[in-house]
């Protein structure tokens, strides 16, 4: 079943529409440090304005306890919507209370309207169905329908994301259309060569994926924290860089389960090795083979790929026809440590076919390096959903607005 969209709800002129965003944006002393969430809600929005719905827009930032809590409050969010909108946005102080229906019943068509933050109710994420679905049928009151958008959450049962989808008429934004049609193609019959490239720190996260993708794919690149697991397991000492033990045995299966399967699982063949873990800490290149061999020994950290890994890696890059990129190759936020991320997102700009940044600290790392995102085919907005997606996990976001 295909994924029901804005015109399966007809016509919305007039109609309080509810809009799920993921506006989960980073913030620095109640400042926004990357808009590209809110940015990825424009198409959506700007489509049910000009259609003269009355907008509703909800969405959760950070983790607060199911209470109140300032430092996650939406109303910046709601600031830089307005700015980018360029019209006034109104602002709910709650999420379904006294604030909550004034601000929506004052909506004129083509109005907007943000809601306070979802999470500072416990029936969003309560584990408990009929809780759940009784803060989603309080949200039903302030909406005629539902338009579901935030990509970054669809992975979750959450009120906001499932149950309201059951109780109003629901389809899929523009967003949520858009990262399922490119993830669909990443794992349906994608142009060859194809290549995905993962990094981050922990292996343990990427193992779902690398299982489901092995069948799929012609070529992997490990980079990030991951590669010293990957390195161990071939028997390589790796001093005091980030190891899993306990995945050692499921990497190895790997290993050999790409090697029967003629996939070229790509290594790194060298490191930047740092006496510690600080911007300024002394550090060197290394090769994947003798990391301990630095004047730092086996106290030594790998905190990047090395510049020969970093070419080998942005050529394979180049030459394939679909690449897919989850998890940076260093610690990128230290400029020391951010030339391997820099030279793989440079290379997917370079790629003739489809390349996607996986979302998360990837598409972070893009931007603070100053790449743009047009540089790219698709920059996801949600790096765990796409990740589940590319992994062939039902996604419950998805299919209660009838993917299967």
């Amino acid at each position: 079943m295909a994924l029901r969209t804005l015109a399966s709800l007809g016509s919305l002129a007039g109609k309080r529409v509810i809009v799920r965003c993921d506006l989960n944006v980073p913030l620095r002393d109640g400042v926004i440090a990357d808009d590209g969430r809110v940015r990825a809600s424009l198409p959506t929005l700007n489509t049910l304005i000009n259609a003269g719905a009355r907008v509703v827009v909800c969405s959760h930032l950070g983790r607060p306890k199911g209470e109140p809590d300032p430092q996650y409050s939406l109303a910046p969010v709601a600031q830089r919507l307005s700015e980018l909108l360029g019209k006034p946005v109104a602002f709910a102080r709650d999420t379904v209370g006294e604030s909550a229906h004034e601000a929506v019943a004052a909506l004129a068509d083509g109005d907007v309207a943000v809601l306070e933050n979802l999470r500072f109710n416990a029936g969003e994420t309560s584990k408990d169905d009929a809780e759940r679905r009784a803060f989603a049928e309080q949200l039903a009151d302030l909406g005629d329908a539902l338009v579901s958008d935030g990509f970054g959450v669809v992975h979750r049962k959450q009120a906001s994301v499932y149950d309201l989808a059951e109780i109003l008429p629901s389809a899929a934004g523009l967003l949520i259309e858009a990262e399922v049609d490119v993830l669909d193609r990443l794992t349906e019959n994608p142009e060859r060569p194809y290549t995905v490239v993962l990094g981050g720190s922990k292996v343990s996260d990427k193992l779902g994926v690398i299982a489901h993708l092995l069948p799929r794919v012609n070529r992997l690149l490990i980079g990030g924290g991951m590669m010293f697991t990957f390195l161990a397991a071939q028997g390589h000492k790796v001093g005091a860089s980030l190891l899993e033990q306990d995945q050692i045995d499921a990497v190895k299966g790997y290993l050999a389960d790409a090697a029967e399967r003629g996939v070229e699982i790509v290594l790194p063949v060298d490191a930047v090795v740092a006496a510690s873990f600080s911007a300024d800490a002394d550090h060197v290149v290394a090769d994947a083979t003798a990391l301990e061999d630095t004047p730092f020994g086996a106290s030594g950290i790998g905190l990047d790929i090395g510049p020969r890994t970093a070419e080998t890696f942005a050529g394979a890059i180049a030459g394939s026809r679909t690449v897919f990129w989850n998890g940076p190759m260093g610690v990128f936020e230290m400029a020391p440590f951010a030339a391997g991320t820099r030279a793989v997102a440079q290379a997917l700009t370079e790629v003739d076919g489809l390349s996607v940044v996986g979302g998360g600290d990837s598409a972070a790392a893009v931007r603070q390096l100053g790449f743009t995102d047009d540089q790219f085919g698709h920059i996801s907005t949600g790096g765990g959903a796409s990740l589940e997606f590319l992994e062939g996990k039902k996604l419950p976001g998805l299919e209660v607005l009838g993917w299967a």
